[in-house]
């Protein structure tokens, strides 16, 4: 049985940054139902490893549901949460945070709540600033992409007592907060509250939770040549500055590859017109593909997760 940490309503237009340590779960539940919740998430003890909307993107689709993890951004590329429940199962990836400037410059309206705004002031509570609000996990925002890759946005369907449910894998502060979208179909050309609660995970929370790779390419500050956050807004040249990039220079080996008739005309058959009378980048391309499709751990770059380099 979960014991109840903390509960609270969020009212239309506010947000709260709440300190979500590992082995918590934040219950993000509709009251009315159809409201859009937008989440912002870092790491508890350094602050420059965020929740990553893109590497999420990546690993889980579009619209991650229930099973899918929150990660962080390159070079952390770690997961910060995971999704334990969903009733909805409808949540976005692609939108960004809706802003004063998307209000005024769209609707005219000079003053208007807003995602961007309403985060900003949540975090302050904790030291960050403006600039420190990163792409948002849209949760209940139904979302689609159509034909001509344009993403839109329709009503959704949640309702009263629907939520989800945040395992934190990691000492986050977690910041959701009410979308501020009453004019557009984001939460039904309305606001209304929210209500969060914290619980503490039981080990079947905690067991129900896939294993994922612990890698040497996962870095932390410690592993960077500039591991200090930088103090001052102006940029300007580290006269001491060497370039060290990884794997350079970059070289070439040219390999001679013999095909009997027989390949040659397999070749032949299958080459993409893509690269003309280039055989050879006509061949790599061929290859590679072939060792995608038997050897790669996952698809579109992702982790493989629950596979044996898992800790």
């Amino acid at each position: 049985m979960r014991k109840q940490v903390a509960s609270l309503v969020l009212e239309p237009g506010t947000g709260k940054a709440i300190e979500l340590l590992a082995g918590q779960i934040l219950r993000i539940e509709q009251v009315e139902g159809g409201q859009c919740v937008d989440f912002n998430a870092f790491n508890l003890h350094d602050y420059k490893e965020y929740m990553h909307c893109g590497r999420t993107r990546t690993v889980h689709g579009f619209n991650p549901t229930e099973g899918s993890f929150l990660w962080s951004q390159p070079p952390r590329e770690r997961p910060l949460l995971y999704i334990l429940e969903d009733t909805v199962g409808r949540n976005d990836v692609l939108f960004p945070r809706c802003s004063a400037y998307l209000y005024e410059s769209a609707y005219g309206f000079h003053d208007h709540t807003n995602c961007h705004d309403i985060q900003s002031e949540a975090q302050r509570e904790y030291g960050l600033t403006p600039d420190d609000v990163h792409d948002s996990f849209n949760f209940f925002m139904n979302t689609e992409v159509d034909a001509d890759g344009r993403a839109t946005i329709t009503r959704q369907s949640s309702k009263a007592g629907d939520h989800v449910d945040l395992l934190a894998l990691a000492d986050v502060l977690a910041v959701p907060n009410v979308c501020g979208a009453d004019i557009m179909r984001t939460s039904n050309f309305s606001l209304k509250p929210i209500r969060l609660t914290v619980f503490g995970a039981t080990a079947d929370d905690l067991g129900a939770v896939p294993p994922t790779p612990v890698l040497r390419s996962q870095r932390t500050p410690k592993d960077f040549r500039q591991p200090n956050i930088k103090v001052d807004r102006e940029l300007y040249r580290d006269a001491t500055y060497v370039p060290a990039f990884t794997n350079v220079p970059i070289s070439s080996t040219e390999l001679v590859i013999e095909l009997t008739e027989e390949d040659a005309a397999l070749f032949d058959a299958v080459r993409l017109p893509l690269y003309g009378d280039d055989d050879g980048a006509a061949l790599r391309d061929l290859l590679f593909t072939w060792w995608e499709e038997r050897f790669m751990a996952a698809s579109s770059g992702a982790p493989a997760i629950g596979d044996g380099r898992a800790a």
